[in-house]
């Protein structure tokens, strides 16, 4: 596997483990730490253009969970 696939996939593990956090329960706190970290990686190889969208959406995702949940009108 080439070095830029490598990149990707772990990208993609890491932006499916926080997925998969959020829908288990887990603490949105290590949802967004997993999506950081997809970021992170993204920009050491230099395709943080390409992967700051999809990290956008879901941090905004966890954005409007946690003001959700701490919002009792909603």
């Amino acid at each position: 596997m080439a070095a830029g696939d490598e990149v990707r996939a772990k990208i993609q593990r890491l932006l499916v483990t926080g997925d998969n956090r959020l829908k288990q329960g887990v603490a949105p706190e290590k949802a967004r730490e997993s999506y950081e970290q997809a970021l992170a990686v993204a920009r050491e190889a230099g395709i943080e253009d390409a992967v700051r969208p999809l990290v956008e959406v879901r941090l905004a995702d966890l954005d409007r969970l946690s003001s959700a949940s701490s919002d009792p009108s909603v």
